[in-house]
């Protein structure tokens, strides 16, 4: 099963609460993205007509369609409840929040999208994460030095 994860949206954003939607696909989407043929990296969700909408997701051109295959950058369509929709605008709406997209998946045979509401990290939130990181991995090191 293939799994697209956002690796740099924890390293980069201050995740505060996160949604499970649903991704309106095609066909030779969900196809190009069973194969693995797909990035989250650069991609980005925003409210469009009281709808959400992802932004920058690629999914490579899956080359058994036909002729009318789908456009790698196109604006996808997030399915969510009108209740979850109206608190990620309420998140929008204050200071510095933005919704990141954090893992795509297959859930019962349904592209799903793990969404969340985010905090952009300023440089010095950075390296106290990668600080943390790094002790931990010590940490780590040395208990499991201790057992052998």
């Amino acid at each position: 099963m293939t799994t697209l994860t956002n690796r740099r949206a924890g390293f980069d954003y201050e995740i505060l609460e996160t949604f499970e939607a649903g991704i309106s696909l095609t066909g030779s989407e969900v196809k190009s993205l069973r194969q693995g043929g797909g990035s989250i990296a650069e991609a980005y969700a925003r409210i469009k007509g009281g709808e959400v909408w992802l932004e920058g997701m690629t999914i490579i051109v899956y080359n058994e369609a036909s002729y009318n295959n789908h456009d790698p950058q196109r604006s996808r369509k997030l399915l969510l409840s009108k209740r979850e929709i109206g608190e990620i605008a309420k998140g929008l709406e204050r200071k510095g929040l933005t919704l990141v997209p954090l893992k795509l998946y297959f859930k019962d045979g349904w592209a799903k999208l793990l969404v969340a509401l985010a905090r952009g990290k300023k440089n010095y939130d950075k390296r106290a994460t990668e600080a943390k990181r790094e002790a931990k991995r010590e940490i780590d090191k040395a208990l499991k030095r201790g057992r052998g």
